[in-house]
């Protein structure tokens, strides 16, 4: 018996019925052609290597005066979850969104709880999702702040944190870092960052360069804004946390943990808090070049920082909120 030459069926359906199907169609096509030549359900979903469930969900979808009935359906609800805030509403998260543009919704909603506000964290996100898809709301950029890499020197009056030392109240254990921040290309300067482990509270202060009298100068700053009594610090092997600022630990009585060369996950906290001040802070804001100005910048921002920023490891306090819990607390 001569063989049949010439195109397949389904090439000849498409010819005469005038349509363009994608490649997926194509397939289901064939197996729709294979199945009207053997009448078989079984040998064709054998052939073609498919179940059954699926050929016959095809099958009572097909249609062969309409081809693009093989074509995949969309899986859009035919009714979409209407918004259900008011638009003053959506523009208060806006407004909010925008002074605070590294904050997610978590952070939002708490603040608009705390203004009266009867809202759900994730109509917060619906907010913030529909705010991005209607160009509303743009992303801030996240460049990168490079930092420095130091070497561990000998110290005098430093040592590692021993083991068996215990952190349990404010204070116990303040980290401290320098960040180094380059606002525009060719200006460099140096942010020293002190963070308590227990309260999450931080001091903030710029100086042109990281050098040991600068340390001792935020050294003064850090004993001073920090709301309770200082008793120990962990630095890395920095220059800057030697010299001067090792000898006004030692005369103030602080314990002073260093850091093993390339352990900046020992000092985690107040890494993780450089991080935060670079892109809640540096990426958002255009900051001052002059010292004072800046500084006089930075305290503002560590003064949302400590007493408006929802912080997550917190609860959602405040660090100010947790430290007035924690002395609530140790009072009873």
């Amino acid at each position: 018996m001569q063989a049949k030459s010439g195109k397949p069926p389904r090439s000849a359906r498409l010819a005469t019925v005038g349509v363009e199907l994608s490649r997926a169609a194509q397939v289901r096509l064939a197996w729709m052609d294979f199945h009207r030549r053997t009448q078989n359900v079984a040998l064709t979903c054998r052939h073609f290597g498919i179940s059954r469930p699926t050929f016959y969900r095809w099958l009572k979808r097909y249609e062969p005066l309409a081809l693009t009935t093989l074509e995949e359906r969309s899986h859009r609800p035919h009714q979409m979850r209407r918004p259900t805030w008011s638009f003053p509403f959506e523009r208060k998260v806006l407004t909010l969104r925008l002074q605070f543009p590294r904050w997610g919704k978590d952070k939002l909603a708490v603040l608009l709880r705390q203004q009266g506000e009867a809202v759900s964290t994730s109509m917060v996100g619906r907010i913030l999702t529909r705010l991005k898809r209607t160009g509303q709301l743009l992303e801030a950029p996240r460049p990168a702040v490079p930092g420095s890499r130091r070497r561990l020197r000998p110290r005098p009056y430093a040592v590692r944190k021993p083991k068996q030392y215990a952190v349990f109240r404010p204070g116990d254990l303040v980290e401290v870092d320098t960040l180094e921040v380059r606002p525009v290309p060719g200006v460099v300067f140096k942010q020293f960052t002190a963070r308590d482990v227990i309260s999450r509270w931080d001091v903030l202060q710029a100086h042109g360069r990281a050098t040991a009298l600068a340390a001792s100068q935020f050294l003064e700053t850090l004993l001073h804004r920090m709301p309770f009594p200082v008793r120990a610090l962990q630095v890395d092997g920095g220059s800057e946390f030697a010299a001067e600022f090792e000898r006004a630990c030692q005369q103030r009585g602080l314990h002073l943990f260093v850091l093993p060369p390339r352990s900046p996950k020992l000092n985690g906290a107040v890494e993780r808090a450089n991080r935060t001040h670079t892109e809640e802070f540096y990426q958002v804001y255009p900051c001052s070049l002059e010292m004072k100005k800046l500084n006089r910048e930075l305290r503002n921002w560590e003064r949302i920082y400590n007493t408006v920023r929802p912080h997550q490891s917190l609860g959602y306090l405040t660090p100010r909120q947790f430290l007035s819990q924690f002395s609530s607390q140790r009072k009873e």
